[in-house]
């Protein structure tokens, strides 16, 4: 990871919203690889991180506004008691939406690769690198948030409303031949 004051590593936060599989296009937009980070409102040291963070995007990015930090500007951290209400995993946590053209690693506890699509997806739990960085773009200024690369640490309940195929199945004991 970059040695600059814009890039950091999470603590554990669980995933939501996981395409770092295959890049997904949103509204006609160019497809990306991203992913929600859901990052406990207890987890001060991930927090302050993500904030010392895009203070430092902000004054590396004063030439992107002018020289001088707009009042509106957009901020990638967000509260998910008031921005998600309704959703269930993101009660008394932050989140921030990070992307990347480029494709992030996804790697085990162990630093090992992952390339099963079904080891990592939309509930586990784990560590991110980002990089955080100003833009002004057709009159939208703000810090966004880059999608480097991921730990997985552990497996949670699967988000999205979908079931794990092992979750749903017991073992199957019966062992008459159906053909015969």
């Amino acid at each position: 990871m970059a040695n600059t004051t814009t890039s950091i590593c999470t603590g554990k936060v669980r995933m939501s919203y996981v395409h770092v599989w295959q890049p997904k296009s949103i509204n006609g937009s160019d497809a990306k690889y991203s992913v929600s980070l859901i990052i406990p409102k207890t987890d001060k040291e991930t927090l302050n991180k993500i904030k010392a963070a895009i203070d430092a995007a902000k004054q590396e990015g004063l030439s992107k506004f002018g020289g001088k930090i707009p009042a509106n500007l957009k901020t990638p951290l967000r509260d998910g008691d008031m921005d998600r209400p309704d959703d269930e995993a993101y009660v008394n946590s932050y989140f921030i939406n990070a992307n990347s053209a480029t494709k992030p690693g996804v790697v085990d506890r162990n630093r090992q690769p992952i390339f099963d699509t079904t080891e990592f997806y939309s509930g586990c739990y784990g560590r991110v690198t980002l990089n955080f960085y100003a833009y002004n773009s057709n009159g939208n200024r703000g810090i966004a948030c880059g999608l480097q690369n991921i730990q997985k640490l552990a497996d949670g309940e699967p988000l999205g409303g979908r079931r794990r195929a092992e979750d749903d199945f017991d073992v199957w004991e019966d062992d008459d031949d159906f053909l015969s």
